[in-house]
């Protein structure tokens, strides 16, 4: 009788041993698991927020960040996109297409009313047949991010080199930028709305 008591104490410890131990093991394995979820979600995260950016041919590595820390760059950089392609223009129709097509993605109704009104009085058919090119250098571009849409203005001047001679013009526009999706032809995800030109003015010509 004290044999079978001894041997069922035996076998109750071992028991307590065994079940102690699966239940060790069993939090380790969930702690286990835990670590590699936390793991694999953080190199994901990481790998996210890495972008390539291609610069002379080679493709580069750099880190993307909150969208609300970059509003102010890529908002002047967009407009800045926006007048390079509106007013760059050579003796090309071609040239001037595209360019005007590039900006007009950028832009809402307001551009294409300024364009429509250019072209209608012959402004880009001047350009070509008196093989006029047209280059634009932005001074400043002021963005109020304290309130949306966001007003803007850019300062800018531009060069107009004709056969004879060489104008610099001052030029100054306004607008408001709103948020859209971004895209191969947007890339920054803004729309410039009621623009428009405040001034536009020759201040130097110079001759040949």
């Amino acid at each position: 009788m004290h044999k079978m008591f001894r041997k069922a104490q035996h076998i109750d410890t071992a028991f307590r041993h065994i079940r102690s131990f699966s239940v060790v093991l069993i939090v380790a394995c969930f702690f286990i698991c835990a670590f590699a979820l936390y793991e694999n979600h953080k190199v994901i995260r990481e790998a996210q927020q890495r972008i390539y950016i291609l610069a002379n041919g080679k493709a580069l590595e750099a880190f993307a960040s909150e969208r609300k820390e970059n509003i102010p760059v890529e908002a002047r950089d967009h407009i800045r996109m926006f007048h390079h392609y509106f007013f760059s223009l050579d003796p090309d129709e071609k040239v001037i297409t595209q360019n005007i097509g590039r900006a007009l993605y950028l832009a809402d109704g307001s551009a294409k009313k300024q364009y429509d009104d250019l072209k209608e009085n012959g402004y880009y058919i001047n350009v070509v047949s008196g093989n006029i090119s047209q280059h634009i250098e932005i001074d400043s571009v002021e963005v109020n991010t304290g309130s949306y849409p966001f007003y803007f203005k850019c300062i800018a001047h531009e060069t107009i080199i004709r056969i004879t001679s060489m104008v610099t013009r001052s030029l100054i526009t306004e607008g408001f930028l709103r948020n859209t999706e971004r895209s191969d032809n947007n890339p920054h995800g803004f729309l410039i709305e009621r623009w428009h030109v405040l001034e536009n003015k020759d201040i130097k010509t110079e001759a040949r």
